[in-house]
């Protein structure tokens, strides 16, 4: 059976220097120095995102992963200026772009957006997508606080829609202040509230506030035809749309449609690395098989979490596990 994967991640050090010397993400102001410091360590740079010639392939091999969606695993600062951020982002691109051209069929790409300037975005979006073949976006976060339901964003989901390309999301730190006040805690370890501000909670919640948010604005009413596709089997919010369409419902928040009606249209799902067999189950009821895609979350899960023969075992039928193995993502990103 073959297999693609959608959320596998990829950097350049090149990209990286670049980014680093205006200073780093402003999520991170305001919090103690040392765990600014904790999270710098968290930035990683190793072999296993930079290399595509031999661990990236290694791995592939052994989870019987046909061809992986790349995607840059950070995004440019929000410090970075509007100017500079396009120039980076057109690099970046131009190095994906350059790694898909030499393994045509082991890879394909996301790129990577300059948020700062939304115009200038929407036109990379497009150079990479007719230029290169790109299969859509991948954005992460708020930009310096805002969220992306903000109107001077909308250009660049207008231009996805019109381009046909979904948007990936991908979970970044939370604001400072958010940290400060949910999830550090002089009850626990510093690490354990770094864990749980970030990958092992928090940051999942933020960027599953950020699809949410996106709904209400009533972008999909504007733009039918957009596509998101939300790791991490939704971001948590998938598992409170039934209570989210109790409370706000259309004649209040003056949508078309209830909220779960849009995640079932416009929404794509990953697992992320997250196996568990009642989630799966779950997903798969709720939304249906069409609207899962396999992904792995390289090289960020650990390697002992990882099993693709977990989905090719999965209780499912065969179909079914055609669907989120390859078919899905053939479909929504034009492989």
């Amino acid at each position: 059976m073959k297999i693609i994967t959608v959320e596998e991640h990829f950097t350049d050090p090149r990209i990286v220097h670049t980014a680093e010397k205006y200073g780093g993400a402003t999520a991170t102001e305001g919090l103690p120095e040392k765990v600014r410091q904790a999270y710098n360590g968290m930035r990683f740079t190793g072999e296993r995102l930079t290399d595509v010639d031999k661990l990236r392939f290694d791995f592939m091999k052994a989870q019987k992963v046909d061809m992986q969606v790349l995607s840059y695993t950070g995004p440019v600062s929000d410090q970075v200026p509007a100017q500079e951020a396009v120039k980076i982002c057109r690099q970046a691109n131009d190095i994906l772009a350059e790694i898909v051209s030499r393994y045509p069929t082991r890879f394909a790409a996301f790129a990577t957006l300059p948020m700062a300037d939304p115009e200038q975005a929407a036109q990379e979006l497009e150079r990479c997508v007719k230029n290169y073949h790109f299969c859509g976006a991948l954005i992460t976060g708020t930009w310096q606080g805002k969220f992306y339901d903000d109107p001077r964003f909308f250009p660049i989901f207008a231009k996805a829609a019109e381009l046909d390309v979904p948007i990936s999301w991908h979970p970044e730190f939370p604001d400072a202040k958010i940290q400060n006040y949910y999830y550090l805690s002089q009850a626990y370890s510093l690490q354990t509230g770094m864990q749980f501000a970030t990958a092992g909670f928090g940051w999942h919640l933020d960027v599953g506030l950020h699809m949410a948010r996106l709904v209400l604005s009533g972008i999909f009413d504007k733009l039918p035809n957009l596509k998101f596709i939300s790791g991490h089997w939704g971001e948590c919010v998938a598992f409170m749309l039934d209570r989210m369409d109790q409370i706000m419902r259309p004649q209040t928040t003056g949508l078309k449609k209830k909220i779960a009606d849009y995640y079932r249209e416009n929404v794509y799902f990953t697992p992320s690395g997250i196996l568990s067999k009642e989630m799966f189950e779950y997903m798969v009821k709720v939304f249906g098989a069409d609207h899962i895609i396999w992904a792995l979350d390289y090289p960020y899960i650990p390697f002992d979490s990882c099993s693709t023969d977990w989905l090719l075992n999965a209780n499912l039928t065969e179909e079914q596990k055609h669907l989120i193995a390859h078919k899905n993502a053939e479909k929504l990103l034009h492989l």
